[in-house]
């Protein structure tokens, strides 16, 4: 009979929770975003599920990867999962190996564990102790738990471990029923790997048209403005008062669009990461970077712009911090001491900093990128609600301005400067 792929007592949530199109393809995400050659480890599958599809469609022509049957499928679970992938064609086949234990497979550049966790802490610790042992040096372990407020202690466990090696986590409203799925980094990773990487696939961006897409924010900023519109409605059936949130609901929504993005693939080229105008292009030092010289592009975004921040180059995070001030104009030189998270990013260059400044009416940074993770060039790693400023920081003697004050610039298009 076929045994459980992490052992009698995995704690692998034995309950029918479905996994559909969305959530597979975000526990697939790290597999997807990998340029490749790697190796892919898929734990939990069943033949013809989501999971199984989504990791199939990641695969470039030299990779590998193997898939370990699920631990409540069955006998001939392994049977049917090999006949299902002798079905897709002489190029999965070739590419994938289907085994019936986990004992039987190879570490792998990314892991994902198909079935949810639940059940107890200790269950749960075992559990990633012998899948972490499966994952190369650098690799990712991406697993799901059941995005509940009920008492777990696979999903405490799985916090607690996402709070230390955790480097993204995405929350899925539209799986029945709602999962969350963490990327946990054991190992560290080297910077240059992230030049091997696509743009991260972003849950929290929400598609309308194959071109355009609404970051969750604005979606539940929507909500809440129909909301009030309803209650107000309501509560006074007279008045028009309610038309006051209602039409809000609409342009309020449009703040946040995130629009899809070609990033450049010159090596050299380093991209805006923002929309807006240019306000700065200077040479300086800053205290918080040590003594280097840096060049710094500064760029304001208006109410009008698309607030979506995007790496500039490809880089893994190596520091976050937030540093308080005050709330002036982005566009004034007193924007300088304004509230600001700076993400700091190693590279093959050097140290490269984004940092996200409030402005009079922005009050509120959104980063997502943990430190350990890497993105690639033009990701989306964050967003500043309303009017802000984003300045990049590039080593002075590497790099070369590519924009002037008052140019326009779009995020993750434009190149704002080029490698020496």
């Amino acid at each position: 009979m076929t045994q459980s792929p992490v052992g009698g007592a995995s704690g692998v949530s034995r309950r029918p929770i479905q996994i559909g199109d969305r959530a597979a393809r975000v526990l697939a995400s790290e597999l997807a975003r990998h340029g490749g050659p790697k190796t892919g480890l898929l734990v939990g599958a069943a033949a013809g599920s989501a999971t199984l599809a989504a990791a199939i469609d990641a695969l470039l022509p030299d990779d590998r990867l193997t898939v370990v049957a699920g631990s409540g499928a069955g006998f001939g679970a392994a049977a049917a999962l090999q006949e299902h992938v002798e079905r897709q064609g002489r190029w999965v086949t070739d590419r994938t190996r289907v085994v019936e234990t986990l004992a039987e497979a190879e570490p792998a550049d990314v892991v994902i564990l198909a079935e949810p966790l639940s059940g107890g802490a200790d269950e749960a610790r075992a559990a990633l102790a012998d899948l972490t042992k499966l994952v190369n040096a650098g690799g990712v372990l991406t697993v799901v738990v059941p995005a509940t407020r009920l008492p777990s202690g696979a999903a405490d466990e799985v916090e607690r471990q996402a709070a230390l090696y955790g480097v993204g986590s995405d929350l899925v409203l539209r799986n029945v029923p709602p999962v969350r799925v963490h990327r946990l980094r054991h190992t560290p990773a080297h910077h240059a790997a992230a030049h091997n990487l696509l743009p991260a696939l972003r849950p929290s961006s929400v598609p309308l048209t194959r071109g355009m897409n609404i970051d969750s924010n604005g979606v539940a900023a929507a909500g809440i403005a129909l909301g009030l519109a309803a209650l107000a409605k309501a509560a006074r059936p007279k008045s028009k008062l309610w038309l006051v949130p209602a039409l809000a609901a609409a342009p309020v929504a449009a703040f946040f669009r995130d629009p899809q993005r070609d990033v450049p693939e010159d090596a050299s080229a380093v991209v805006a990461a923002s929309d807006g105008k240019v306000l700065g292009v200077e040479r300086m030092h800053d205290k918080r970077f040590g003594d280097m010289e840096f060049l710094r592009i500064a760029v304001f975004l208006s109410v009008l712009d698309v607030h979506v921040n995007r790496a500039p180059v490809a880089g893994k995070v190596v520091d976050y911090f937030v540093e308080d001030g005050g709330y002036a104009a982005a566009m004034k030189p007193e924007a300088e001491h304004n509230v600001a998270a700076y993400t700091l990013l190693e590279t093959a260059h050097g140290p490269v900093a984004v940092v996200q400044r409030t402005g009079l009416i922005a009050r509120r940074i959104v980063q997502r990128a943990p430190v350990g993770s890497l993105l690639a060039k033009g990701e989306r790693f964050g967003l500043i609600r309303f009017g802000s400023r984003t300045d990049v920081y590039l080593p002075a003697d590497k790099a070369t301005a590519a924009v002037a004050p008052g140019d326009r610039v779009v995020g993750g298009a434009t190149v704002i400067a080029t490698w020496l």
